[in-house]
């Protein structure tokens, strides 16, 4: 069911919610004297790929950051798989933008998926033929299998990303949050990535991409949360990603023609 901003107050039975692989309920958080999110609430779907869409500035990342505790909210709980954060981390996987990343770490590919195995390694860091295997099979699946010897910084921006899909999918996660994984990458690495994303949904996964393409949206996801700064829609793609709630979330700054142009592709 669509849920519009109006119904934002209306909170889900605690069983459903308790479904959820993420829910947040009256999340704000501000950076200085403007909210950035302002008491927003979202219930991700399981086993499904959910797009977080909005504006420039709109609150995308700093809701799946704050979602995670890598920045501190005024306000709201975060729930996994209906407990609390700190006990469900380790069913999460996340991949940050790519520009927040350090690229002249003098590191290699393969030391790079590696640390997605750092629960298994433990704190000694002992890695066995099995750990090697593993991350190799993981750079396998995003088409760099090639590159594992390679300093991470020789790499392109299309293969950094894939590279860093690897770590995630060497973690083994229910819950996948991405930060526009797309971002600045080319055709066939889009094409790679999207394949891995929708191969861990029809694994069972859950996936979670803040995404900036509104053109892919009805191709690569199933649900939609759009948001700036308020929560202004959630739901079915077919429901909530609409004429009426992309000009509620992005107003004038998305024209009209694009407004439409979606709008007839989804019927």
């Amino acid at each position: 069911m669509l849920e519009l901003a109006a119904h934002q107050g209306i909170p889900l039975p605690e069983n459903d919610i308790g479904k959820s692989p993420l829910a947040i309920r009256g999340l704000t958080v501000s950076y200085g004297q403007k909210p950035a999110v302002f008491s927003v609430d979202m219930t991700v779907q399981p086993g499904a790929m959910t797009a977080i869409i909005g504006p420039n500035g709109a609150g995308k990342s700093t809701l799946l950051k704050a979602a995670l505790g890598i920045v501190s909210p005024l306000s709201g709980q975060v729930t996994v798989f209906g407990d609390r954060l700190d006990r469900q981390r380790s069913r999460i996987a996340y991949v940050p933008q790519r520009a927040s990343v350090d690229w002249d770490f003098p590191t290699r590919v393969i030391d790079v998926v590696l640390m997605g195995l750092s629960r298994e390694l433990g704190l000694l860091g002992r890695v066995r033929a099995r750990h090697k295997a593993q991350a190799m099979d993981c750079l396998h699946r995003v088409g760099m299998r090639d590159f594992a010897d390679r300093q991470i910084g020789q790499l392109s921006g299309g293969q950094q990303q894939r590279v860093f899909l690897a770590r995630a999918l060497a973690q083994a996660a229910d819950l996948y949050l991405l930060d526009e994984p797309f971002a600045g990458v080319d055709a066939a690495t889009e094409k790679a990535i999207i394949s891995v994303l929708k191969s861990l949904k029809e694994a069972g996964k859950t996936v979670v991409a803040v995404h900036h393409d509104l053109a892919t949206v009805t191709d690569y996801f199933d649900h939609v949360f759009l948001i700036n700064t308020r929560k202004v829609a959630e739901g079915p793609v077919a429901e909530a990603f609409t004429a009426k709630t992309l000009q509620s979330a992005y107003g004038g700054r998305l024209a009209t023609a694009q407004i439409d142009q979606i709008s007839r592709a989804l019927g």
